[in-house]
């Protein structure tokens, strides 16, 4: 791996909510139905905030293992091709993660191409941390993402688990364009909580994530979904895909209703959704 200044790769999951979107660039916008394609949609930008939020947590967790001289066998999560530049300036950290014009591929298979630029304050033993992320030039599997995402970061009890565990709040605006045009808009917030794995710091593969929260996104036909996660999602860190393996999401368009089960644990990319009472099978990965 290309590095600048320093590099090593460790990464606390953080994961992110679903909304629901269209890849049908149509005038259709008062439709009262939600169809599996627009499920599918909506899980490819589920999957680019996915992997852009790992990225900012894994530069997080790396400068902070390397201030707290933490010891460990090291897993990098960042390909080789990836080129990061680190600098402190007046108490700031800023990470630039440069994935080059030719792009890289993730281990999970999806492509990035362009920069993300991170930043977070060097004062490791505060009781909550904020980290900030921006684009430039940026691209997911073909799609162009631009805005901003800040992510409030903190160690403490929760209803889900009593022992104190790495809790993060996260308020996402951001506007992707996919390649044929069309732009999307995605606003939401939601809470993450590392619940195992986090006592390994350099093996971001053991991470076990479970995410609550709502959002709202807008189509290019100006049709807007909302989504609320009902049961937390869950997510797997040796799974090594960014869908959930468990949970429950609703999802609604127009008056109509759609709800999406991510099954019971199984590594893979499938749901059930249901919808006027039916339920049936998709892959998200289509």
């Amino acid at each position: 791996m290309k590095t600048k200044f320093l590099l090593i790769g460790t990464c606390i999951t953080l994961t992110f909510f679903v909304g629901c979107n269209s890849d049908e660039n149509t005038n259709e916008g008062t439709a009262k139905t939600i169809s599996n394609e627009e499920i599918i949609t909506n899980s490819k930008i589920d999957a680019s905030i996915e992997d852009v939020t790992n990225i900012a947590e894994n530069q997080f967790t790396t400068q902070q293992n390397i201030s707290n001289k933490a010891e460990g066998t090291i897993k990098n999560y960042l390909p080789s091709c990836a080129t990061i530049t680190t600098v402190l300036t007046n108490n700031t950290w800023t990470s630039t993660v440069d994935f080059g014009a030719e792009g890289c591929t993730l281990e999970n298979g999806n492509s990035v191409k362009g920069k993300m630029v991170i930043s977070f304050s060097n004062d490791f033993s505060a009781s909550t941390q904020t980290i900030s992320y921006t684009f430039e030039g940026f691209y997911h599997n073909g799609r162009k993402l631009q805005g901003s995402k800040s992510i409030i970061r903190t160690k403490k009890s929760t209803d889900l688990q009593t022992e104190a565990h790495p809790v993060l709040t996260a308020a996402v605006d951001l506007t992707i364009t996919f390649d044929d045009g069309g732009v999307y808009t995605r606003k939401g917030t939601l809470t993450k909580e590392t619940i195992a794995g986090y006592d390994t710091r350099f093996n971001w593969e053991d991470n076990v994530t479970v995410v609550t929260g709502s959002g709202t996104t807008t189509f290019p036909n100006g049709d807007t979904f909302t989504a609320e996660i009902t049961t937390p999602l869950e997510f797997n860190g040796t799974c090594k895909k960014p869908f959930a393996l468990k949970g429950i999401l609703s999802i609604t368009k127009n008056g109509a209703n759609a709800i999406v089960d991510y099954g019971n644990g199984d590594c893979n990319t499938l749901v059930n959704v249901t919808k006027d009472g039916i339920t049936t099978e998709i892959d998200l990965k289509k």
